[in-house]
């Protein structure tokens, strides 16, 4: 596949001062996917140039280009290189080129992607093109601010389904050739980066409201499990909210979600052409609460960007954290105002912000707002704080202006700047017009500064049991000392019975390094003292020791959800930072969580109670781990048949089960024996519990093999390599290593072989990889897209060796010459080692 250019920033600036783009019109010939691995590609595209006689240049990642014309005359294609795009040079004042090309169909999910479905056959095709992937498939001034007017025509077999950003105006069929041409009305002016292209046999479900043709499509393969009702209603719902807040309504006549397979994303706000990952929120076994949730906030995270994003889009990818930040924040606070998800602030706690201030605690963490010199260095911060530390910075904005005067800052903003660009400083000035406040300071302290302070309560109590003293000491890290300005509630909660009840809440400013909170002194020491009670702001919270007893035997008692959230994100915070030890972690697990109503925060917790196990004592890991898997099936067992927290705990159990006993019980239930009431041992958990027990060795590689002749599904195929990657044997992991490794290797094959490569108690089987790791980061990064690259410097970094002489080797290999970009997933990588040694350290020694 042809490579990419690398736009940087200055020459899209340059660029945009020199061209306007009027329309494209892009015909794409589809008709020869069975015959090999590319396709056809005509563009012509309307432009004009404020300097006549200057020269500029479109991408085009071309495998050939067959021929260019500018304004009638031939383009001198002998210097083409697809790294520099097509120069185009003598322009005139209004010019038109036609570019016509053969492209070829990727396999990482970029570009234009192909997949086949192994149960009937059918080629699935769906176009992913941020940061700038759509000069894969059309020649184009691949950048947000040269907007333009696009008319797709795509050729197709007969009986597929073609999907793009507006309706079908004419289908035209050949039926003599079995062949179809289908032509899309004209778009409104967008960014290349969300035009789309999705085509295959995918079957679709359609519904009007609000004046709007809602579709809903997948695969034909998966149309039983396509849930129109679910996801319907959460969109009307979504809308409706919206519209009713926004100020403009959707501009589009449609809008449709495409379930896309091999996606490497969440999802992906097209222009009224969604793309979802099938294999995360297309649902072919029972779910629960939390993925249901979660599918409800892709689907309003994708909607809002209608308008943030698409209607207004970003100048440069400077502004990439305001997109994704505003998506985030907005699918939280629509979910919580207009869908049954009420509690979705105590999911962003639990789920998004925790992911915010691990990415914030990295070596490589950076301010929301960064400069982003050119598109590959962009694609590295597609992370935790440009999403969620910028929606949680965006939170407490609204809380600080008020919703109202935000919201009518946002509608004079879409109002000003729709179909247009903008950037941070022109949402700022509306805000700051609607709202009557300064903002500006605000911006700067929490936008372009990078790290996360730690509030930690300091506490004096007399012999009465009355606080003489509390104050909130701000910690901030050496590398980024910023004393921030934090609004903060303070809740005192005391045991009653069996319940842990708010006795008092006080609200109060905390800056600099210690801030005395004077109307506490004299008042009784409460059970649990909890700082950022509400979650009003962004900081890393501590307990006292009296407060983390009480946590530790009694969080469910609090009647609150996001209180208990509070609390967990504080303990794994603690643990992570080796002030809480990992034996005390499982037990607040076990003690706890077993007890946990909250769905959301159940699924989390369990994820990070196993992770514990890693910033264990290796010589405690295993009776922390039995501990564990006890606790899980006491739960499991305690639980309604059928329930969400009965499928939940029966996953945790089967995760961490390692006694004779306990396996062959699992296995059992993949026989059909013994199965607990109203657990529905569908294909999902079936590969979670075959996996589970591939990993302990307690059944070998050929349980996969019949497990995928009983699901030969693309699902099954994607989960049958993440179970062959955790077989404990030399030979398993030398096969995955070649698959991961393996340039070639299909998006979907290289990630869930790197999901199953490392588990913790495979460091023996891990370690002769080490090296081959660090050698292959640089090299795949020249052969893989950024995207793909990156994912491989995370997923594939052996985070199961957890010594001192792996920390040795990668301090050697990041001392070495090499950029930034490359260097990243390993320092990260290196960072989370050195946390679960000094984990260890604490845990061994307490």
């Amino acid at each position: 596949m042809a490579a990419t250019h690398i736009l940087t920033r200055d020459e899209a600036r340059r660029r945009a001062e020199l061209l306007h783009v009027d329309s494209y019109t892009v015909e794409l010939d589809l008709t020869g996917h069975e015959r090999g691995d590319t396709f056809g590609s005509r563009t012509a595209v309307a432009f004009s140039c404020t300097e006549p006689g200057a020269e500029t240049f479109i991408e085009i990642a071309a495998e050939r280009i067959e021929d260019a014309f500018l304004n009638g005359e031939p383009v001198d294609l002998t210097a083409f290189d697809p790294k520099a795009g097509l120069r185009l040079t003598g322009l005139a004042a209004e010019n038109e080129l036609v570019v016509n090309a053969v492209c070829a169909y990727s396999s990482d999910g970029q570009g234009l992607h192909r997949m086949v479905d192994p149960v009937d056959k059918e080629t699935y095709l769906y176009s992913q093109f941020e940061v700038a992937d759509a000069q894969r498939v059309y020649a184009c001034f691949d950048q947000p601010d040269l907007k333009a007017a696009f008319t797709f025509q795509v050729r197709t077999p007969e009986h597929w389904t073609v999907i793009s950003n507006m309706p079908a105006a004419s289908e035209t069929v050949v039926e003599a050739v079995g062949l179809k041409v289908t032509l899309f009305e004209t778009s409104v002016r967008m960014s290349p980066y969300i035009t789309a292209i999705c085509a295959g046999p995918y079957v679709g479900v359609h519904e009007t409201h609000d004046g709007i043709d809602l579709g809903l499509y997948c695969r034909k393969s998966m149309r039983d499990y396509l849930d129109p009702e679910g996801v319907f209603e959460v969109t009307r719902q979504g809308f409706d909210h919206f519209h009713s807040h926004f100020g403009v309504r959707y501009p589009l006549p449609k809008y449709d979600q495409v379930f896309a397979p091999e996606y490497n994303f969440g999802a992906m706000e097209n222009f009224g052409c969604i793309t979802i990952a099938e294999a995360s929120f297309l649902f072919r076994s029972q779910v629960t609460d939390f993925e249901l949730e979660q599918r409800a906030n892709v689907v309003l995270h994708e909607m809002a960007h209608m308008w943030f994003g698409d209607l207004v889009t970003m100048r440069w990818w400077d502004d990439l954290w305001l997109n994704e930040s505003f998506a985030e924040w907005a699918s939280h606070w629509a979910n919580v105002e207009a869908t049954r998800f009420d509690g979705a602030w105590t999911t962003f706690l639990s789920a998004r912000k925790n992911w915010g201030y691990g990415a914030d605690q990295q070596p490589t963490t950076h301010p929301v707002y960064t400069d982003a010199a050119d598109t590959e260095e962009i694609q590295a911060n597609f992370d935790g704080i440009t999403y969620s530390k910028g929606a949680s910075i965006l939170k407490q904005l609204v809380a600080y202006v008020g919703i109202d005067p935000f919201l009518a800052g946002l509608r004079s903003y879409f109002q000003k700047h729709q179909f247009g660009n903008a950037v941070f400083s022109d949402l700022l000035g509306e805000l700051e017009a609607a709202s009557g406040k300064a903002l500006k300071d605000f911006a700067d302290t929490w936008l372009r500064t990078a790290g996360v302070s730690t509030l930690r309560p300091e506490v004096g109590v007399d012999a009465d049991g009355n606080y003489t003293e509390v104050t909130v000491l701000q910690e901030v890290p050496a590398e980024h000392p910023t004393h921030r300005t934090h609004r903060i509630a303070i809740g005192l909660y005391d045991l009653e019975g069996e319940a842990l009840v708010r006795r008092d809440r006080i609200e109060v400013d905390v800056a600099g390094a210690a801030t005395a909170v004077p109307a506490l002194a004299g008042v009784k020491q409460p059970d649990l003292l909890l700082l950022n009670d509400d979650d009003l702001t962004y900081a890393k919270l501590r307990l006292d020791e009296r407060s983390l007893a009480t946590a530790i035997g009694h969080t469910s008692a609090l009647e609150d959800s996001l209180a208990r959230a509070l609390i967990w994100a504080a303990a794994w915070d603690m643990l992570r930072d080796a002030e809480l030890p990992a034996t005390r972690f499982v037990e607040l697990g076990a003690s706890s969580l077993t007890t946990e109503g909250d769905i959301n925060i159940v699924t989390v917790a369990q994820r990070q109670v196993a992770g514990a196990l890693a910033y264990a004592d290796p010589a405690k890991r295993a009776a922390l781990r039995e501990r564990w898997a006890q606790a899980a099936k006491a739960a499991m067992e305690a639980a309604a048949p059928g329930s969400d927290p009965q499928r939940s705990w029966a996953k945790a159990y089967a995760s961490a089960s390692r006694s004779e006993a306990d396996l062959g019980r699992i296995g059992g239930w993949l026989e059909g024996r013994d199965v607990p009431e109203g657990l529905a041992v569908d294909a999902d958990l079936r590969w979670a519990l075959l996996t589970g027990l591939v990993a302990s060795g307690a059944v070998g590689e050929e349980a996969i093999d019949a497990e995928v002749d009983r699901d030969s599904t693309a699902d099954g195929k994607r989960l049958s390599f993440v179970a062959r990657a955790v077989v404990p044997t030399a030979e398993a992991k030398e096969r995955a290593w070649e698959r991961i490794t393996d340039p070639n290797s299909e998006n979907w094959v290289r990630r869930s072989s790197m999901l199953g490569f490392a588990p913790l108690d495979q460091a023996e089987l891990v370690r002769p990889y080490l090296r081959p790791y660090l050698d292959a980061v640089p090299e795949l990064w020249e052969k893989l897209g950024a995207q793909q690259a990156v994912e491989f410097s995370k997923l594939a970094f052996p985070s199961n060796l957890i010594e001192t002489e792996t920390l040795e080797v990668l301090d050697a290999w990041l001392a070495e010459d090499r950029p930034a970009s490359v260097k990243r997933g390993v320092a990260d990588g290196r960072a989370d080692l050195a946390r679960a040694l000094a984990g260890r350290e604490l845990d061994k020694s307490a």
